[in-house]
């Protein structure tokens, strides 16, 4: 091969990320140097795990660079290693790098209860916080603080963001929920049938896929009482579902910027969104109450949001919502890096 061309050696390619923190890489890195796959292995969720890195174009060529990190969280049905999961919007920011990390079928952001069950060890809260977090700040120049970093998800993703900010708001400085499954109270019984649904494997009740269609596979059906215990509200027994009800803990999120997405659903009860609409409806009357600030945009049917939005469930929906976001929380992460940090009072 004497004389064959040598520019391969220097095509770009994703930067090398040591293991750590519990995870074990599989493999090599997939895709091109600014989006790319790795796969991973922990001993708190069962099986392989893909995580999606979206580094901005700048990356490679300012070594001296650090930058902010948005954590997104996908829906129900979705795996990072799907393309589609990688939204215009979110390849086109400049100033942010994005992890999208595996979440599960119906992992639904949470240690699960029951870790005994068909699908194995399911600590998934553990993984993304204890583990993805500091591995992504340990191989990447991240910044490395709660101004600097987000957390925002789409469907199961949503409710997952919600809850990840509110059980550790000194990690996020801000959070949305796209379409999320905002509220597990006995106020919202379909969102928990919905969530059960995706437990026992017996349709679609809440698909959150970044495809045109979705795969209605969620795993190995399991118990209605895997995550949080009971559903059912009998004697107070699943009080595991209210207390991870996001509902009912947004004064956690004081001080961090929030922003709620959600259409109408053409006012279809059988389409998602119709009760997607009611739950972050809830949450935006939380706020009212505590006089929190917050960015919501109800896009109902859909109409002038984006091209491909009929205000349900749907990926054409949160392409616009995230049209919408990323600008913002860019600007966001922008004005904490050029004012200085709060001094904050120890008591």
């Amino acid at each position: 091969m004497l004389g064959a061309p040598s520019a391969r050696a220097a095509d770009p390619v994703p930067p090398p990320m040591n293991d750590g923190f519990g995870l074990t890489q599989v493999g090599a890195a997939s895709g091109t140097a600014t989006n790319f796959v790795i796969t991973v292995k922990t001993d708190q969720v069962s099986g392989p795990h893909r995580i999606r890195i979206l580094l901005p174009k700048d990356y490679a060529t300012q070594p001296a660079k650090r930058y902010p990190v948005f954590y997104f969280l996908h829906g129900a049905s979705d795996d990072p290693g799907n393309p589609n999961v990688a939204y215009p919007a979110l390849t086109a920011a400049q100033s942010m790098i994005t992890v999208i990390p595996d979440g599960g079928r119906r992992g639904w952001y949470t240690n699960w209860l029951d870790q005994k069950t068909a699908a194995g060890a399911q600590n998934w809260e553990t993984f993304h916080i204890n583990q993805v977090l500091p591995f992504i700040d340990a191989n990447l120049r991240t910044l490395a603080s709660k101004q600097a970093r987000a957390v925002g998800g789409l469907s199961m993703g949503g409710f997952g963001a919600l809850h990840y900010a509110q059980r550790h708001p000194d990690l996020f400085s801000q959070v949305a929920s796209l379409s999320g499954a905002n509220e597990l109270s006995t106020n919202h019984a379909v969102m928990r049938a919905a969530v059960v649904a995706t437990l026992t494997n017996v349709g679609a009740a809440l698909c959150g896929a970044s495809a045109p269609t979705c795969n209605l596979n969620y795993g190995p059906p399991v118990s209605s009482d895997a995550i949080f215990g009971t559903p059912y509200p009998i004697l107070w027994a699943d009080w595991r579902w209210n207390e991870a009800d996001p509902v009912a803990h947004m004064d956690a999120l004081a001080g961090m910027g929030v922003s709620i997405y959600t259409g109408t659903g053409a006012g279809n009860p059988v389409e998602p969104e119709f009760w997607v609409e009611s739950a972050s409806r809830h949450a935006k009357e939380r706020l009212d109450a505590l006089k929190y600030p917050y960015h919501y945009v109800n896009y109902g049917d859909g109409a002038g949001w984006g091209s491909d939005c009929k205000g349900g469930h749907t990926y054409g929906c949160w392409a616009q919502d995230l049209v919408d976001f990323v600008p913002r929380l860019e600007a966001a992460f922008a004005s904490q890096q050029s004012s200085p940090p709060a001094k904050t009072s120890h008591h």
